[in-house]
């Protein structure tokens, strides 16, 4: 968890550089319109104003330092799944307590392992800025899918 104000700018000054990289030339007219009714774009303000920044971090294999020197990889099974299980437990803990959160992915996210000193076998999974909602803050009214649409009975 981030609260530094001086690591929260690198990590925006970082991440608005990605950012700003993929609605100027890698993001797709189609994902461009998709996000057009939201009004975000490459700036990214929130991540020095919110108290805390999470850093959901993923551990693909775990790096073993033996004391006879010699370093291994060892694989982790299921990490994505059990980092996003844990991630969504996560953020329902977080809306349950009352704070407010998105879900940022800023791509790449290596940035996020340098600016924080994280291992190699580290690999950012999702930012989650974290607090209370601002008084004027805006909630977009997405509609939901029913449950034929995303169920199947048999």
């Amino acid at each position: 968890m981030v609260s530094d104000p001086g690591i929260k700018h690198q990590i925006r000054l970082a991440a608005e550089k990605e950012e700003r990289e993929n609605y100027q030339r890698r993001f797709p007219k189609e994902w461009l319109d998709d996000l057009a009714p939201f009004g975000t774009d490459w700036h990214k303000d929130f991540l020095e104003t919110v108290p805390y920044l999470i850093v959901v971090f993923r551990i693909d294999y775990r790096l073993d330092d033996s004391s006879d020197q010699r370093s291994f990889k060892k694989k982790h099974y299921y990490v994505m799944e059990s980092v996003g299980i844990a991630t969504g437990l996560l953020l329902a803990a977080l809306h349950t307590a009352g704070l407010a959160t998105l879900t940022h992915t800023p791509s790449p996210m290596g940035f996020l392992r340098d600016i924080l000193g994280r291992r190699k076998n580290e690999t950012p999974f999702v930012l989650l800025p974290v607090g209370y909602p601002a008084d004027e803050a805006e909630v977009p009214v997405l509609g939901k899918k029913t449950l034929d649409e995303i169920c199947v009975l048999k």
